[in-house]
């Protein structure tokens, strides 16, 4: 037999060796049902089935992870692959990783019960403290033995599936050239495979799965854990530790810092429409009218439209993104929930009830709206946006028209505003819409009709912002002439920001300076405010502005109408939180204070922590009691 037969062989059984791994993980998604039917409220077959084929992607991602080993043993060019020996390692690599993972899953056909969700590894954390982990687990045993029983059974016949099909012993003894470039090629492919196995694809504005990317194919919550499994959700979430509760104070001390629930009355009850635009990347530093106080040399400014819309509006210039990615910034926007040294996105936590712009705006009557013009669930946006409560989402897939895609992250900018504004017109009146835009992100590419119409500046980033600002400038041309227009309020703040050209905007603090701005068409709210504001604010601003009149769960301030809480910014950066209030600014790596810096000290250059005053004390517990208070309320799932 030649030495090309001889790998086809290999390849097959390695193929029929990971199909049982898939057909298995079904099994156990079957069972997972049949335990937990009345939870996961499945109408019929067919939705099972849908349910089913949703979830291979997070089984193939799963089932990757576990197998890496076992697939690179199979592939390398050994000519005694298929020794017994050698078949004999094989199988033993293949089950004692597969099964421990597989175990997981049935373990979750009765914990499920108790948590509602896949188990995650934040387990380990609720297990950290219990010094009768082998009493625990034995009566678990006893208590469900017919579950271990369907492991054992499962196991079993894996295991013998798996010897039914394998091959004689060969020896390649021949035209070993051939052997060596036919199995460099299989290397490659199959590494290939894997890769875009493990990622989801290849592409470059794909990011790898995660736990609320399930929510992106369903539209009952509790689906999301059936489109799961275990293993999935326990890899996943490895390492993402920094989501468990702290204790540096009592309940009282922390209420006397820290204030997790608003009511306003400032304003009486309205309905005004809400447009949020969440700008991809729209740093404050390349906004002119957010810098006319900055002094920086030879300043140059990129957005002409939203400097002249900026004297129309109440704009905050000392704001900043409580995150540093996307998904943060989607978050901490309509939730009013920061992501520190983790996403909030990317823990255990985020699949519960989140009280939220979107929650809030519905409970008032509001048909809620979430525009994206990438693919459809890029950057985890749609399972978000599902879990939030979101009516509608549109994506490239609904503007259905590639030929004003990009060709690496969406739809154009201004087709898509364009295309939302569209959209707006055949909705009823209120409406809350949320847009994340797409076009001012690596590579940086504009349309080839707008080349040489926008200043190229001194970074690739600044003539895609003259784009987006351009889309902004014919949005609200075409948005004006609507009839519901002039009864609307239009929030523009960005997700985080990006490329540094001045030397301002390369200290430390304001690495995280965004615009915040509030335009509404009868210039009820305009002016410049300089205090101290963040992401989190726009949650409860929009509520004091519409007189929302019950307590709502919000970490941050209304920036219209709150007196009680004095002007602060929390975010994460260099390992560290960076707590700004008053006149200082305190750095803490969430065990100790490492720094106090006056508050104009963004570059963080002259520490005085060794000059402590009672100022810096109080800026230290507030802090503390508001870290405590935000894993306290996410680990507990009290975000309602």
């Amino acid at each position: 037999m030649s030495s090309n037969i001889f790998r086809i062989k290999e390849v097959f059984v390695l193929f029929y060796r990971m199909f049982l791994a898939f057909f298995f993980y079904f099994v156990a998604r079957v069972f997972f049902y049949f335990y937990n039917f009345d939870l996961l409220n499945v109408s019929s077959v067919g939705e099972f089935f849908s349910i089913a084929y949703h979830g291979i992607a997070f089984d193939r991602m799963a089932l990757f992870y576990v197998n890496i080993l076992f697939v690179l043993l199979s592939i390398l060019p050994l000519v005694v692959n298929t020794k017994k020996g050698y078949q004999r390692m094989l199988f033993y690599v293949y089950f004692i990783f597969n099964l421990i993972a597989y175990a997981t899953n049935f373990i979750d056909l009765i914990y499920y019960r108790f948590i509602y969700s896949r188990t995650t590894i934040a387990v380990m954390d609720s297990l950290e403290h219990e010094s009768n982990k082998l009493t625990l687990f034995s009566k678990f045993l006893i208590n469900y033995w017919h579950v271990f029983a369907l492991f054992v059974f499962t196991s079993a016949l894996w295991v013998y599936l798996y010897k039914k099909v394998g091959f004689k012993e060969q020896i390649v003894i021949e035209n070993k050239k051939q052997y060596f470039i036919s199995s460099a090629v299989l290397f490659i492919v199959v590494g290939v495979g894997f890769l875009a196995g493990i990622r989801g694809d290849l592409k470059k504005s794909t990011r790898p799965l995660n736990l609320i990317d399930a929510n992106r194919y369903v539209s009952k919550p509790e689906h999301a854990d059936l489109v799961l499994n275990t293993p999935f959700a326990i890899i996943r979430t490895f390492g993402k530790t920094s989501f468990s509760k702290v204790d540096f104070m009592t309940e009282e001390e922390k209420n006397k810092y820290v204030s997790s629930e608003k009511m306003y009355s400032n304003n009486p009850a309205t309905t005004p429409n809400i447009v949020l635009f969440i700008t991809e990347s729209f740093s404050k530093e390349y906004i002119g009218a957010f810098n006319e106080d900055e002094n920086i040399p030879n300043y140059v400014s990129y957005t002409p439209f939203i400097d002249s819309l900026s004297k129309q509006s109440l704009i905050f210039t000392n704001a900043f993104a409580n995150g540093s990615k996307s998904i943060h910034g989607m978050s901490s926007v309509i939730a009013g929930i920061p992501s520190f040294k983790d996403a909030f996105t990317s823990s255990p936590y985020p699949k519960q009830e989140i009280e939220s712009l979107v929650s809030t705006l519905k409970s008032k009557g509001y048909d809620t709206s979430f525009f994206h013009g990438a693919p459809n669930g890029s950057m985890g946006f749609l399972g978000f946006g599902n879990i939030l409560g979101y009516d509608h989402y549109y994506g490239k897939t609904e503007f259905n028209n590639d030929d004003e895609f990009d060709g690496v992250w969406g739809i154009w900018d201004e087709p898509f505003f364009q295309y939302m504004r569209e959209v707006l017109n055949t909705k009823k009146q209120p409406f809350f819409s949320t847009l994340f835009t797409v076009s001012s992100h690596e590579p940086f590419n504009i349309p080839a009709k707008y080349e040489g119409k926008f200043p190229v500046g001194n970074k690739q980033i600044h003539k895609t912002i003259g784009y987006t600002d351009y889309a902004f400038k014919r949005f609200f041309e075409e948005a004006s002439k609507e009839p519901w227009f002039e009864n609307t309020i239009f929030i523009i703040t960005a997700d985080h920001t990006n490329q540094v050209d001045y030397d301002e905007y390369l200290k430390v603090v304001n690495r995280a300076a965004v615009p915040i701005l509030f335009y509404t068409p009868n210039g009820t709210l305009h002016g410049k405010n300089i205090d101290l504001a963040q992401q989190i604010d726009i949650f409860p601003t929009v509520l004091d502005l519409i007189g929302y009149d019950k307590p709502f769960r919000s970490w941050g301030r209304s920036l219209v109408g709150d007196k009680e809480v004095t002007p602060f910014v929390i975010n994460y950066g260099a390992n560290q939180y960076t707590f700004q209030r008053g006149n200082y600014i305190c750095r803490f790596d969430g065990k100790k204070v490492t720094g106090f810096f006056d508050i104009k000290d963004k570059a963080l250059e002259n520490n005085l922590i060794n000059s402590k005053n009672k100022e810096m004390e109080e800026l230290e517990m507030a802090c503390k009691a508001f870290l405590q208070d935000y894993f306290e309320r996410i680990v507990d799932r009290k975000l309602n």
